[in-house]
Parts: C-alpha cells; sequence; structure tokens
C-alpha cells in the first residue's frame, strides 16, 4: 500500500514550487532525487505527468487532473489533523510568517513572539520581506500584507488593520520653504519619495474638496527604506508621507510636524493571508486570532 503513495509528495511540491530544482530545496534533496521520483510516479500510473524542456517543467493534461486530485486527497488529511488538533487544543508543529519588513518587525512580531511564548510546542518561523511572497511555491502559512490583495482566488484573507498615513515634515524644513496648502504647491517642495522596482508609489492625499487622490510623485530623492525616509525628514531633507505609528515619536519629540491634519488622512489596511483550505490549522487560526485581537490594540482602535 504504501508503494502506491511513494513519490506524491515530491510531484505536489514539484508543482506548487514551480519546478524540480525548487522543490529539491524545498525537500531538502537534489534535483536529481526529485526527477528520479517523478520518473518512478509516471512509470508506475503508465502516464507522462510533465512536459519537460532544458529550462521548465510544465503539467501535461494528465499531470494538471493527477494534481487536482492529489490535492483533494491532501487536503482531507489536512483536515483530519486539524480536527484532532483542534480537539486537543494544543498547539503544536510548524508555522511560517511571511511579514513586511518594518510593520511586521515592529508591530507584528511582538504578538508573534508573545504567541509563541503561550505555545512552547510550537515551532515559528518568522520571514521579513517587503516583496509579495508567492505563499505556496514558497512555502508560507501565513502572511501579514499591507494594502489590495487582487482577486486570486489562492489565497484567503482577514483585515486585521487600517494604518493612517501623514504628511509631515522638519520644523527647520518649514522654517525655510514654507508649508504647502494644496496639491498643486507640492510641486514647489522636496519630496522624499518611496522607490521600488523603478516606480515610485504615488501619495494618496485630500484634494480642495476633502476627496482623496492619487498623486505622482517625482524627485530627486528616492528610496527603498521607509526608516530611512523619515530620517531624511528629520534632517530637513523634503516633505515625508509616512505611516502613522512609524513617524510618531518624532512627532511627539519634535522632531516633525504632521501637515494637513484637519483634512481626511489615506489608510493602509493591512491583512492576514493565508492559503485556501477548508479547515486552517489551529496554530494558524490562532495566531491569526491574536493578531487581529492585539494589533488593534496598538493602534488604539477596535477589533474588527
Amino acid at each position: 500500500m504504501r508503494d502506491r503513495f511513494d513519490g506524491i509528495e515530491v510531484f505536489v511540491e514539484a508543482v506548487e514550487a514551480g519546478g524540480f530544482k525548487r522543490a529539491a530545496d524545498r525537500l531538502s534533496l537534489t534535483p536529481s532525487a526529485v526527477g528520479k521520483a517523478i520518473a518512478r510516479l509516471e512509470e508506475r500510473l503508465g502516464v507522462r505527468l510533465f512536459q519537460r524542456t532544458t529550462r521548465t517543467q510544465c503539467l501535461t493534461e494528465d499531470g494538471q487532473q493527477y494534481y487536482e486530485r492529489c490535492l483533494r486527497a491532501i487536503e482531507e488529511l489536512r483536515t483530519g489533523e486539524s480536527l484532532l488538533e483542534t480537539g486537543r487544543r494544543e498547539v503544536v508543529g510548524k508555522l511560517r510568517v511571511s511579514l513586511p519588513v518594518l510593520f511586521g518587525r515592529y508591530c507584528v512580531a511582538p504578538i508573534l513572539r508573545s504567541y509563541a511564548r503561550q505555545h512552547p510546542k510550537l515551532e515559528l518561523e518568522l520571514s521579513f520581506n517587503d516583496r509579495q511572497v508567492d505563499m505556496i511555491a514558497d512555502g508560507f502559512d501565513l502572511a501579514v500584507r499591507n494594502g489590495a490583495l487582487g482577486n486570486g482566488t489562492s489565497l484567503r484573507a482577514r483585515r486585521l488593520i487600517g494604518q493612517r498615513k501623514a504628511l509631515c515634515a522638519s520644523p527647520a524644513y518649514l522654517a525655510e520653504r514654507g508649508q504647502p496648502h494644496s496639491l498643486a504647491d507640492l510641486r514647489d517642495h522636496d519630496m522624499l519619495v518611496y522607490w521600488r522596482n523603478d516606480y515610485a508609489l504615488p501619495w494618496r492625499l485630500p484634494d480642495v474638496s476633502g476627496d482623496l487622490v492619487d498623486v505622482p510623485v517625482s524627485s530627486r530623492l528616492r528610496f527603498d527604506d521607509l526608516e530611512a525616509i523619515t530620517d531624511a525628514a528629520v534632517e530637513g531633507m523634503g516633505l515625508a508621507w509616512q505611516p502613522h505609528w512609524l513617524i510618531s515619536d518624532h512627532i511627539r519629540a519634535g522632531r516633525l510636524v504632521e501637515l494637513w491634519v484637519d483634512r481626511p488622512s489615506a489608510m493602509i489596511e493591512a491583512y492576514a493571508v493565508w492559503p485556501a483550505a477548508q479547515h486552517l490549522p489551529l496554530r494558524s487560526r490562532l495566531a491569526i486570532d491574536a493578531l487581529a485581537s492585539e494589533l488593534p490594540k496598538r493602534f488604539g482602535q477596535e477589533a474588527v
């Protein structure tokens, strides 16, 4: 009976990882071992599961059908494990979480560290990266993401918190350059721009009617790190549009001045995201509950 299941885990991993080499890395095998396991599975089934080229491996029609059946079987196993775990009410196993660098470090990680202290049998792995990871291919159980999630159907999400954005500058900069009163005034100011992938993210600011609009920004001062932008703003190098939680200490200390405080502010939504599944493992479900409960407290908001 065991022989009938040999190679299935490797096959599913190869599909979800997007290739034999990445599957080998995740399974701690060599690419050759992955290839041989797939070949043995194909021989036993009597079908070709992958179309192979020198660079890629793509599923055949038979491979796609077999993969979908394997997923159903694996989902049933995961459901069984989840029900057993729920019955024990004990958090065990590994939880791999992807987090944005700054929001993850300062706002999310303290909550997850506390969660890990409460459950000594939990293995917690935190990965900090501002790129949007492929959760399935990269093997993450949970992620926290800022901003819109798109229309993908392979993920599920739960809103955690809204982060208010604020326009700010140092007192010295405002004394020298004056304070902008409208979107048009921004053209006369130095703007400290968040820059990623050769693209400057627009600022979402209120127009004269109070409606929030996306304002294209350009500047000679570009950064791919929010803390570096804050440092430059404190040094008087220009205007910055930052998460309020990141600059609040500087505002209280008088190093930065928040502008347009009487106008509407943009909110950046943060979500807990996980691969779509009928039943979440208890360790994931309770981690999401902890984030949904504790993050709003840190922002002075009510839990959603």
